[in-house]
């Protein structure tokens, strides 16, 4: 059924009649596809379906071009991103054309499916701005995380269930909590993975959000352990190029701490609340998906 949804993508390029579009294209990773495959198996493969399945995951592209111009990220999926070969500005006015063919296309679906995607395409877009917002500063406050990273992932996760349950007659509240509670916890495993990966399997340095200047969940459970000493170290660590040195240092004090740990604990609940509900309503495919996103190396 994937196939589908990649032949409606390239369908609805196609119809831009632009070469150069044609070819940028080409040039993005797919990726993993999770906002389709979470589409298809609530609502199956009709024509409606894989249409909006294939809007989605052009919203999620462009989301992803813009994100990469914003934190100067060179490398996607271990390969040099759109903005690193073409620069920004074309990196920014592609994001731009999937932004614009996705909503031309969405008033094709229905227009209760437009006004949920839509919605999260401005929570999307909020949180991208509170995200850039936070990196000026080391954040402390765990409740603007968790709206941040709801706002800029976990929205259109949840749209992309909520909108899949209407094409398919099935209650739309239940499968959108499903899906807002699995994006939150798909950001949460990314933070983490982000500290206990390495450089080759991330396909970017590791420890790049702190260098970056994002406060993620293990970083505000750690400050919170740390003494007065060492809590200020990690401070003036925030936001800049580590060695080596300063970059062990920290994940010796994670794993002290437990603050790893701690964060998946947070997460995995998220997702065992989301996995209930589908097997109350019998979806297994569902309950594989969060089981499969939280048990996860990349």
């Amino acid at each position: 059924m994937l196939s589908a949804v990649e032949r409606k993508i390239e369908q609805f390029i196609a119809d831009l009649n632009d070469k150069e579009v044609v070819a940028l294209y080409a040039k993005l990773p797919s990726g993993k596809r999770l906002r389709a495959k979470l589409i298809l198996k609530i609502a199956g493969s009709s024509l409606a379906v894989v249409k909006t399945a294939a809007i989605v995951e052009m919203i999620h592209a462009a989301s992803l071009l813009h994100d990469d111009v914003i934190d100067d990220a060179y490398t996607r999926r271990s390969k040099p991103s759109l903005n690193a070969l073409y620069g920004n500005k074309t990196a920014i006015m592609l994001g731009d054309i999937l932004y614009s063919k996705g909503f031309l296309e969405l008033n094709n679906i229905s227009p209760d499916v437009a006004k949920i995607v839509s919605n999260a395409v401005v929570q999307l877009s909020l949180g991208e701005l509170k995200d850039v917002s936070l990196s000026k500063a080391f954040n402390l406050d765990k409740e603007i995380y968790l709206e941040m990273i709801y706002q800029k992932t976990a929205s259109l996760m949840e749209a992309s269930a909520g909108v899949a349950a209407i094409l398919a007659g099935k209650d739309k509240d239940a499968y959108m909590i499903y899906g807002r509670n699995l994006g939150i916890a798909f950001q949460m495993i990314d933070d983490i993975l982000d500290i206990t990966m390495d450089a080759k399997t991330l396909g970017k340095p590791a420890l790049h959000d702190f260098e970056e200047g994002k406060t993620t969940l293990p970083y505000i459970y750690l400050y919170e352990a740390l003494d007065r000493e060492d809590a200020l170290k990690l401070k003036s660590l925030h936001g800049k190029r580590l060695s080596n040195d300063e970059a062990l240092w920290i994940k010796a004090q994670m794993q002290k701490h437990h603050s790893i740990e701690k964060a998946f604990d947070e997460a995995k609940i998220l997702a065992e609340e989301a996995i209930r509900l589908m097997q109350e309503r019998g979806e297994d495919a569902l309950r594989d998906i969060a089981l499969a996103m939280i048990e996860r190396e990349f």
